[in-house]
């Protein structure tokens, strides 16, 4: 059965940081393009960031370049994205995502909330 589950959302002040995680079972993270979308109350779901399966190169939308960093650990078949210097508008469901040529896969999401 696949599964992908995120987890690490939360809480945190503008300027701060937090790492999600995103385990996957019934395939393998390496073998597929693995992306962290999100989306935020009253908006269309945007891309974040991309690591592709076959050389692991990333990719990111324009206003997370420098301050979000997507990798993956093959051995724990999960996905990371680390958050810094997180803004009021990084608020949102932040979902993972699977992708291959026969395959879509997608997670529960999980909360991240900037706030003072």
């Amino acid at each position: 059965q696949v599964q992908l589950v995120e987890s690490g959302g939360g809480l945190v002040q503008p300027g701060g940081s937090l790492r999600l995680s995103c385990a996957a079972s019934g395939f393998t993270v390496s073998r597929y393009a693995m992306s962290w979308y999100r989306q935020a109350p009253g908006k269309e779901r945007e891309l974040v960031a991309t690591i592709t399966g076959i050389d692991g190169g990333t990719n990111y939308a324009d206003s997370m370049k420098g301050r979000f960093t997507i990798s993956r650990d093959n051995a724990k078949n999960t996905v990371y994205l680390q958050m810094n210097n997180l803004q009021l508008e990084d608020t949102a469901v932040y979902y993972c995502n699977g992708r291959s040529s026969w395959y879509n896969y997608w997670g529960q999401g999980t909360q991240v909330t900037v706030s003072s």
